[in-house]
């Protein structure tokens, strides 16, 4: 009899000691979840502006950085194939265009890259204000119609387009459109246009400089400071 009751308290002080256990490793409460959703809806709500402020400041910065990256995948081109390639910035299509142009036959398109809108990211203009970054002084990018022309992968031919050109050559120059060639000295400007004023860049720390020197293909990168351009 005394066994018998022994082993029931055995039994039911470990069923109380597994409900405690069960009790104390049950999870949150429901106000406690709900306070931690409140915090992260806080978080978030001050985060978004901060986000989007970020990503506004340096759309000129990251334009900038792709056309750097797709001139210098022309010029490799050009190295590598031992033949002219072209680099194309195209208003018409709103597009950058890498072209091969070979000795005969049509140019062909190897590769295109979405530009930013232009009210976004200006690159044909300059805003009132500034003047390009000297030295080396060079002269703004010309935007003409392009007499080239290329051809889509679909076989579509384009000629005629509001274009920038560069073409890089197999001996690491860069020339201009010109039927008899010429190098290419020149300079890009990128800005963010102020709403309503199209010819004033709506902020002049957001103001970048692209410059291209004909003999080597090289680039240089500028920011400017409010006053002047300075070497990045």
């Amino acid at each position: 009899m005394i066994v018998n009751q022994q082993k029931s308290a055995g039994k039911n002080g470990a069923a109380v000691s597994l409900a405690s256990s069960s009790k104390g490793n049950g999870g949150y409460s429901i106000i406690e979840m709900l306070g931690v959703v409140a915090i992260l809806v806080v978080l978030t709500a001050i985060s978004i502006p901060y986000a989007y402020n970020y990503n506004k400041l340096y759309r000129t910065e990251d334009q900038a950085l792709k056309i750097i990256d797709m001139m210098q995948e022309a010029g490799q081109r050009a190295l590598t194939r031992r033949r002219t390639v072209r680099f194309e910035i195209d208003l018409t299509e709103n597009k950058m265009h890498i072209i091969d142009e070979p000795t005969t036959g049509p140019h062909e398109l190897i590769r295109s890259v979405d530009l930013l809108p232009t009210y976004e990211v200006m690159v044909d203009e300059t805003p009132s204000g500034i003047t390009t970054p000297s030295p080396p002084d060079y002269p703004v990018a010309e935007f003409l119609s392009d007499n080239f022309g290329h051809t889509k992968p679909d076989g579509t031919a384009v000629v005629g387009n509001t274009v920038w050109q560069a073409r890089y050559r197999s001996n690491g120059s860069v020339i201009g459109p010109d039927a008899t060639p010429v190098p290419l000295n020149a300079t890009l400007i990128l800005w963010p246009p102020k709403p309503g004023e199209p010819t004033e860049a709506n902020s002049l720390g957001e103001v970048r400089a692209l410059t291209l020197f004909a003999g080597s293909g090289a680039m240089k990168y500028w920011k400017y400071n409010g006053t002047e351009f300075v070497s990045h």
